[in-house]
């Protein structure tokens, strides 16, 4: 229940407001005088001030900004009967949030309680995001003891305190290019502006270039209110493009030009709008190849790729996976209030041996399961799925498998096809599954699906 205090000292507006205010499920504090309405703030949790501007002993101004210097998410409503301009000007930069005139009519007053409560909480919410956002991206909850990612961490360190405006990050799926890409962002200069991330292969083309350019009223059938884009959004602060990989040979030319240039225009505008982004990307793919495929423009590839970082996969840097280990269990102990004390020795083994396809985002979904599903105090063995238990690798899943290469030659294409086809069946078209089978990502299973046309 939200707790509004009115402070205001006509005995009649206050009976009238607190017994409203009640019926509409506020719990309420009445107070007469300024040094009281003072004592009120400092010692009880209050949510919304209704502040009079003429008290008996100290001015409603000046009670005003003593609550912004001790409590500046309290909104205050300044309560007036002088409808000078001047009066609402002095209330507005001394931090009141809105004013009303004297006799207000309580159903309007209502909407302005209603929205001014809500606005408070929203920015609260988005505090306290940030500050999630901000400690769970700094470096030191990303877990790497290995030689390869403290070089990585070096590289980021450096780069994050740098004004490089392009950054390349290429890994499989799950290597935890987009903690990378936060920690990039919240120990930069630019970590009191907007992380903005968007999958560039979860949207179509033209859906893609609204929510990146943003649009102007009237642009299309839908647009029926002018809308900004992720890099006006982002101006001053980081856009983050996952999978750009994946992104249409024309976009791909649209984002060169905003890159070089620094402005654009939203779709359906005249005006060009200059942003200061920096642009951070990542792929799982083999972009180099993709150039020379033609499916992704040499220049834009090139200008990505200024500071590249390669995230090597978990079972390149297996002396990870212990720490790993412990910090998902540390963490999940926190989200689900648990008590879980560690993993057992022949668990411990079986995690370390084996070949995790889906990299570091397939442990953390292990031990997530785990804690979930089972009871004990210690995660064994039998709580870990069956292909773990059975450690086998994804090459050693079929013994028998082997390809010898006819004397007429054999199409890599229909080779890739026919593995994609058989990985499916034997999946039951489970995407997640198929791709742990090939030993790769979903992202990169999708891709080469995508690439030969196999679910048209």
């Amino acid at each position: 229940m939200n707790k509004i205090l009115v402070v205001d000292d006509e005995k009649l507006i206050t009976w009238s407001l607190e017994r409203n205010l009640r019926q509409e499920g506020y719990d309420v504090v009445v107070a007469d005088k300024g040094q009281e309405a003072i004592f009120v703030v400092e010692s009880e949790l209050i949510d919304l001030v209704l502040l009079d501007v003429r008290l008996p002993d100290i001015s409603g101004v000046n009670i005003l900004a003593h609550i912004k210097q001790f409590n500046p998410d309290i909104p205050v409503l300044m309560i007036t009967a002088d409808e000078t301009v001047k009066t609402a000007i002095a209330c507005m930069k001394a931090g009141a949030y809105d004013y009303v005139i004297k006799p207000f009519d309580f159903e309007e007053l209502k909407i302005v309680v209603e929205k001014s409560i809500a606005d408070s909480s929203l920015k609260s919410e988005f505090r306290r995001l940030y500050h999630e956002r901000e400690v769970e991206s700094q470096f030191e909850n990303i877990v790497g003891k290995s030689k390869p990612m403290q070089e990585i961490l070096k590289i980021i360190s450096r780069v994050s305190q740098s004004d490089a405006t392009t950054v390349m990050l290429q890994g499989e799926s799950g290597t935890g290019k987009d903690l990378i890409a936060k920690a990039v962002h919240y120990r930069s200069a630019r970590r009191e502006k907007p992380f903005m991330e968007i999958n560039c292969a979860a949207l179509p083309e033209t859906l893609l270039e609204s929510e990146l350019m943003g649009h102007e009223k009237g642009a299309f059938t839908d647009a029926k209110a002018a809308k900004k884009g992720f890099f006006e959004l982002a101006d001053k602060g980081t856009l983050y493009l996952d999978e750009i990989g994946e992104m249409k040979t024309s976009m791909q030319a649209k984002i060169l030009r905003i890159i070089e240039n620094k402005r654009f225009k939203r779709i359906g505008g005249t005006q060009d709008i200059e942003v200061d982004v920096r642009i951070i990307a990542s792929t799982n793919r083999d972009l180099e190849a993709a150039v020379r495929d033609g499916v992704f423009r040499e220049d834009l590839y090139y200008r990505l790729n200024v500071i590249s970082v390669k995230l090597p996969p978990l079972r390149e840097r297996k002396e990870d996976i212990p720490p790993l280990i412990d910090f998902f269990i540390a963490k999940f102990n926190r989200e689900f209030k648990r008590n879980i004390k560690g993993i057992s020795p022949e668990a411990r083994h079986l995690l370390i041996t084996y070949h995790w396809p889906g990299n570091v985002r397939e442990l953390n979904n292990v031990i997530e399961r785990a804690m979930i599903l089972e009871n004990a105090e210690v995660i064994l063995h039998d709580h870990l799925p069956v292909e773990i238990r059975n450690g086998q690798k994804h090459w050693e899943r079929s013994p028998k498998f082997a390809i010898q290469l006819p004397p007429g030659g054999i199409s890599i294409d229909k080779l890739e096809e026919n593995l994609l086809k058989q990985a499916l069946s034997m999946a039951g078209n489970n995407q997640t599954r198929a791709a742990k089978l090939l030993g790769i990502g979903r992202d990169a299973l999708r891709y080469r699906i995508k690439k030969i046309g196999l679910l048209e």
